[in-house]
């Protein structure tokens, strides 16, 4: 029993890995995000307009709420699939994004070619679980 156990816990994780992941690297981005004060320790960037200021804590909340969808995934095996599609588009949406900013404005700071690394390996992740856990689930 106690063996039986373990597997579905291995196999729950090695399922969620994708979500898991993004969650624990866009939570403290979205805080990041929405804290002028700490912003510049992080990210090349000062805060010193209310429209800035709102639009990162737009960005922040979001980040968030997306966050909220993939907990939902990890927790509730009904809405995995949703949190992995949305985690599909949402890593390589930004990853095409920081691309594009670098052919037409140049190599960001650290923290941004970080970032572009780190959605395009989540990005294509998530698609390699989708197709492995879709396909696995419909068979049986």
């Amino acid at each position: 029993m106690k063996r039986e156990h373990r597997k579905e816990k291995v196999h729950w994780l090695l399922k969620n890995s994708h979500l898991l992941l993004s969650i624990a690297i866009v939570v403290p981005t979205a805080i990041i995000y929405g804290s002028p004060a700490i912003l510049p320790d992080h990210l090349d960037i000062e805060v010193q307009s209310v429209d800035l200021a709102n639009m990162l804590r737009a960005i922040m909340c979001l980040y968030l709420g997306i966050c909220g969808v993939w907990i939902a995934g990890v927790w509730k095996s009904r809405y995995w699939k949703i949190a992995t599609q949305l985690n599909i588009l949402f890593m390589l949406t930004l990853a095409t994004g920081r691309l594009l900013s670098i052919i037409i404005d140049g190599i960001p700071t650290g923290g941004y070619v970080f970032g572009i690394i780190a959605e395009g390996f989540i990005g294509l992740f998530s698609i390699y679980q989708f197709r492995k856990y879709v396909v696995q689930s419909s068979i049986f």
